[in-house]
């Protein structure tokens, strides 16, 4: 790793850039890749990704059409056009290529193998509604993290004590020191994760992070956490997950604080249960940190309360993620068709239109309205409401993908006129 600038070096020009619509070319599929495209999306950016490998976070990215990838090594034709290029990879040779073929079209360039090779740093970042600190400590990142969290601090200081103990308090004792905290980061709006699961973010060592989880909060890392990427992608390559269960074990064993993130809250459909029994097992202490559900907090975002007042008395959350005539499945789905609620279905979407026909089957009448909300509480949201006969159908011709929550009952028009 190079060493910090020099204290007598110029000192670098501030500058908001202004991205939308405009080509970003990041160099590097790997896990600083994974934590700065999310920023560059947010901005707007064109982001064109040339890697021959992706992680599966940076894969869904392309999947869903929010960047292209181009799957072979870079050439320096990529940067004709672009605005700014992300040198992600640790080889230098590699890295330095890119340098040349950016400082000869006159393209800034920031590396993250070499800072004092770069033409431009990367600040590190808060968000607070509107406002957006960044901070550069003259080459120095741990620097330019300090001040970032006293400033984050200050802007979201709430009245009274924050009431959250230390993770160690009420926690069994190791010898190593290590110890895991299974952190929900909420349903997709970074700004919804607790005080208390961004305060343990801040103290990780090793972050094992999901698919679903909001992209910002990984940009705000410090940049020597080890960003261990565990998305599951529906339906596609997966890591087992016995192997993430041991690597929250043996980062732990190993002395490291180790935050499992995932989205929404960790024991709704997330696993949390078998990750905290096979930490137990090994004697690593383990704090559990709630988050916002999606199962509650996306359809209230979309204006479907899950209950209402004259209108629904009881919710019912499932998962919809194996088909109804499935013999894995533990779901009674003949029972819910018969209650008079809310039903909210997870992980649904490849098999909504089994779904419907089973509960139509079973008595819940053929107009009961349905909801489909993808990527809830993001700038991308999409809401489509339609009737639990057809829902399958307007779903499959809206092009709607996972995720996505799918609610039947009446409360879908319960807050419209």
């Amino acid at each position: 790793m190079s060493e910090p600038a020099p204290e007598a070096s110029p000192s670098p020009y501030p500058l908001g850039l202004r991205l939308a619509g405009r080509r970003v070319v990041v160099v590097g599929g790997g896990a600083v890749a994974t934590r700065r495209v999310p920023a560059l999306l947010d901005a707007g950016a064109d982001v064109l990704l040339v890697s021959p490998e992706l992680t599966p976070a940076l894969r869904a990215h392309a999947d869903a059409g929010r960047l292209r990838w181009e799957p072979r090594r870079f050439a320096p034709g990529d940067l004709d056009g672009a605005w700014l290029v992300q040198v992600a990879v640790d080889d230098r040779v590699a890295a330095a290529a890119v340098s040349a073929a950016a400082a000869e079209r006159r393209i800034f360039c920031v590396r993250a193998d070499d800072r004092a090779a770069a033409s431009a740093w990367t600040p590190a970042v808060t968000r607070h509604g509107p406002v957006t600190v960044a901070v550069l400590g003259g080459g120095d990142p741990r620097r330019a993290m300090t001040v970032r969290n006293a400033v984050r601090d200050l802007l979201g200081a709430r009245k009274g004590p924050l009431l959250t103990p230390p993770v160690e308090e009420g926690a069994p004792s190791n010898t190593t020191g290590g110890r895991v905290a299974l952190v929900g980061a909420g349903p997709g709006d970074p700004e919804l994760i607790t005080v208390k699961g961004w305060r343990l973010l801040t103290e990780a060592e090793v972050v094992v992070a999901d698919r679903l989880v909001p992209g910002l909060l990984l940009d705000e890392l410090r940049p020597d956490v080890e960003l261990v990427d565990a998305s599951k992608i529906p339906y596609g390559p997966s890591r087992t997950q016995e192997e993430i269960n041991r690597i929250l074990v043996d980062r732990a064993r190993a002395g490291k604080v180790v935050v499992r993130l995932k989205g929404g809250d960790p024991y709704v459909f997330g696993r949390g249960g078998e990750e905290l029994l096979a930490c137990a097992e090994a004697g690593v202490p383990v704090t559990v940190v709630p988050g916002v559900t999606s199962a509650v907090a996306v359809p209230g975002v979309a204006g479907v309360p899950v209950t209402h007042r004259g209108v629904a008395h009881e919710f019912t959350v499932v998962s919809g993620h194996v088909a109804p005539d499935s013999p894995a499945s533990l779901v009674r789905w003949e029972a819910l068709a018969g209650l008079r609620g809310t039903l909210v279905v997870l992980m649904g979407l490849k098999n909504l239109a089994a779904i419907a026909a089973t509960l139509i089957a079973h008595g819940k009448p053929a107009d009961t309205p349905a909801a489909v909300i993808q990527e809830g509480t993001t700038a991308a949201q999409r809401t489509l409401r339609s009737t639990l006969a057809t829902v399958a159908a307007d779903v499959e011709a809206a092009a709607l993908r996972p995720p996505a929550i799918v609610v039947i009952g009446d409360v879908v028009h319960a807050l419209t006129p």
